[in-house]
């Protein structure tokens, strides 16, 4: 009889794939531990299952406590850093609820230069508190912004539970943003 272990992507040393076909640089939400998140890790998880390339892995070095702007600054100096590193690597940004708005905050910026900000296929937030400005123009046409039915943060509903990580797992949402994001590399 063999056993099997599931091992969470954000133990797993972005080292072991030096340069990656993609890589998912995701904000980890509000007080979760260093890391990409639990939201984080399925997301890498369901686009690994959607695309035969390599896909590495970043978590946004930030506290994740009330300041995205630090999350912001990091996500804008490892893009710079990987397309420096790793120039036909493709970048999947991400976050969710206070690391969505990290993400967000350095979409708006917009500081990459276009040899650059190319490298970005795709942005992708989930639980966004900034989602009523609609998506950051020069990403306009590479964001996907998703929220979970009755989450006040991003949304009209009045369901704090529904802002919270389980009505994102088992919303559909990640495996529906993996789908499309698959599609941007």
């Amino acid at each position: 009889m063999a056993a099997s272990a599931t091992v969470p992507v954000s133990l797993i040393p972005v080292a072991s794939a030096a340069c990656p076909d993609a890589e998912v640089v995701f904000a980890r939400g509000r007080l979760e531990p260093p890391g990409v998140g639990a939201i984080g890790d399925a997301l890498v998880n369901a686009l690994r299952s959607k695309t035969a390339r390599s896909v590495g892995v970043y978590g946004v070095n930030y506290v994740a406590d009330l300041d995205a702007a630090e999350g912001a600054r990091d996500i804008g100096a490892h893009i710079r850093s990987m397309a420096r590193d790793c120039p036909n690597t493709r970048m999947v940004v991400g976050g969710y609820s206070l690391g969505a708005t990290a993400a967000d905050l350095f979409a708006r910026a917009n500081s990459l230069p276009p040899d650059i900000n190319r490298h970005v296929a795709a942005i992708v937030l989930f639980g966004n508190g900034t989602r009523r400005l609609g998506p950051a123009p020069a990403y306009a046409d590479r964001t996907i912004d998703q929220c979970a039915d009755g989450d006040p943060i991003c949304g009209r509903g009045l369901n704090w539970d529904s802002h919270l990580q389980p009505s994102y797992l088992g919303s559909g949402l990640i495996d529906q943003a993996a789908g499309i994001v698959a599609g941007k590399l």
